[in-house]
């Protein structure tokens, strides 16, 4: 398979990340949270980000290879840029998909640095009464490489992206408009594999922390039996994303439930429908599909069985019933202890640094690098006490733990919501 066909073959989870926060429901310009937009993978020009906005001019990744000595990686650099749209005095941003593509053997890498200049045009367009502008854009990938220390031939390549612009706005706004949008990175190694920095072997795991990142992650892509396939993405994505099958359209929201949005949407008034059509011709593609959808995909969107898992023994005990809202009583157990009187989440304790940890322990918090939820690294150092000890059908473990000192502690014992860590990510106390 060529490159283009393997950069084609990702798309979808590209696209998801080229557009996400594009525009969000309701989809209308007067709506507040579209006010302040570009939110991810922004790289703003260096004059703004010298005024100490917060913004940043550059990203970068590290990521790990082992590659054959004819080994040469293709890059393709994405991003939008800002195009601004006056019609009768009133002006939107919207914005045109631009790509750019670089090749460097990791031989030559290795030997020095190689810098690679982007130039994309500005111009204007007219129809009718609406003006679009585009101004020029600058950018430069820089990629080196280093060898890895020890016996097993592997590589440390570092690959860089950067606003060169000499634009001197200190208006965001303005400013935005010599800004690489959402930019990101599918990168294709030929003759050569890859190596995840989620899921390393074992010899790989010093140099997998030696790695750096700036704004950026890179994430294996593609075919997991191949493994020579990279998104270099300003969103922290697990290992080999996907786009579901259920999902029609790109709603420009990853992190929301298409059922619910589209729902919302279809929901809209005839005014508001019309005034997301007028601000954006995205926002009008995405109201005439929901208006249009046929039956089969709104009962795609209610859900979908990925798999079906066998499960024994037989439960003899069915819940109660309980109106909407109603809180389950703290002392009723939510598993049925006459069915599996393996399991006591109560009593259940887990051996962590020698000590042994059950409800009632003190715990510190440190989670993983593997955790699905980014805000978790906020807990970081946090004391919690364990609330249970939860061993669930795979056979792993997790602790139920609630935050010392937490004023929602109580309610969310109450409720028995809790936040769940592997006992490898905690501290005994």
């Amino acid at each position: 398979m060529t490159a283009e066909a393997q950069f084609e073959l990702v798309k979808p989870v590209a696209d998801a990340v080229l557009y996400e926060g594009y525009l969000l429901y309701p989809y209308r310009a007067s709506s507040t949270k579209n006010q302040v937009r570009w939110q991810f993978g922004v790289l703003m020009p260096p004059a703004f980000v010298a005024t100490g906005s917060g913004e940043r001019d550059t990203m970068f990744v590290d990521f790990l290879a082992e590659p054959r000595p004819t080994a040469v990686a293709h890059v393709r650099v994405r991003f939008l840029q800002v195009q601004t749209r006056l019609t009768e005095g009133t002006s939107w941003q919207e914005a045109v998909e631009q790509e750019a593509d670089v090749s460097f053997a990791i031989s030559d890498l290795l030997a020095a640095e190689r810098v690679t200049p982007i130039t994309i045009p500005g111009g204007t367009e007219t129809d009718g009464e609406t003006e679009r502008t585009r101004a020029p854009l600058t950018a430069e990938v820089r990629a080196s490489a280093a060898e890895l220390p020890g016996p097993y031939g592997g590589v440390r390549v570092r690959l860089t992206m950067s606003n060169t612009s000499t634009a001197t706005d200190t208006d965001r706004e303005a400013a935005l408009r010599t800004a690489l949008i959402a930019c990101h990175a599918v990168l294709v190694l030929r003759d050569g594999r890859l190596i995840s920095l989620l899921e390393p072997p074992e010899w790989a795991k010093p140099a997998v922390k030696a790695c750096q990142q700036d704004g950026a992650w890179p994430i294996m892509i593609g075919s997991e039996d191949a493994r020579d396939m990279l998104l270099v993405s300003p969103i922290i994505l697990d290992d080999y994303p996907g786009i579901a099958p259920e999902s029609p359209q790109n709603l420009f929201d990853g992190t929301e439930i298409d059922e619910i949005l589209t729902l919302r949407t279809l929901a809209l008034t005839d005014d508001e429908k019309r005034e997301a059509r007028a601000t954006d011709p995205r926002a009008k593609e995405i109201i005439d599909n929901v208006d249009g959808m046929p039956a089969e995909l709104w009962d795609r969107l209610h859900g979908t069985i990925r798999y079906l898992r066998a499960v024994t023994g037989e439960v003899d005990q069915v819940p109660e019933f309980r109106e909407p809202g109603e809180l389950k009583p703290p002392d009723a157990p939510w598993w049925n202890p006459a069915a599996d009187e393996s399991v006591s989440p109560e009593t259940d304790s887990v051996v962590v640094a020698g000590k042994a940890v059950a409800k009632g322990s003190r715990v510190i918090l440190r989670p993983g690098l593997k955790r699905a939820d980014a805000q978790d690294m906020f807990l970081t150092g946090r004391i919690a006490n364990v609330e249970s000890v939860i061993f669930d059908v795979d056979g792993d473990i997790h602790l139920a733990v609630t935050l010392e000192g937490d004023p929602a502690a109580e309610l969310e014992l109450l409720q028995g919501r809790f936040r769940y860590f592997a006992p490898e990510e905690v501290e005994p106390l």
